[in-house]
């Protein structure tokens, strides 16, 4: 496979004028700078240690509704019992199929 030449070059730039019109190929032109520029912004940014930004703030704590906090529990109300992890990871695993 050989490599594009000038003339190649000028022929697809060519067909695309025709194409697009002169004022869509400058603004796809304008696009694809900003687009490589943002690129290579991110690109300096990710080589940045972490340390050197400061942490984001701790989430705040979110308050029970004072209508909720002053009901009292139900008579019939059952507490939440936690369950074996044993029983949490089989039921977590995925079921076999028989073939």
């Amino acid at each position: 496979m050989g490599r594009i030449g000038g003339g190649e070059l000028l022929l697809i730039l060519l067909i695309a004028l025709l194409i697009f019109g002169p004022s869509k190929l400058a603004d796809m032109g304008k696009g694809l700078g900003e687009g490589l520029k943002n690129f290579k912004k991110g690109i300096s940014q990710g080589d940045e240690p972490e340390g050197d930004s400061k942490p984001p703030p701790p989430p705040a704590s979110p308050e029970a509704p004072k209508a909720l906090a002053a009901a009292a529990p139900a008579a019939d109300a059952q507490p939440i019992v936690a369950e074996p992890a044993a029983t949490i990871a089989a039921a977590a695993a995925p079921a076999k199929t028989e073939s």
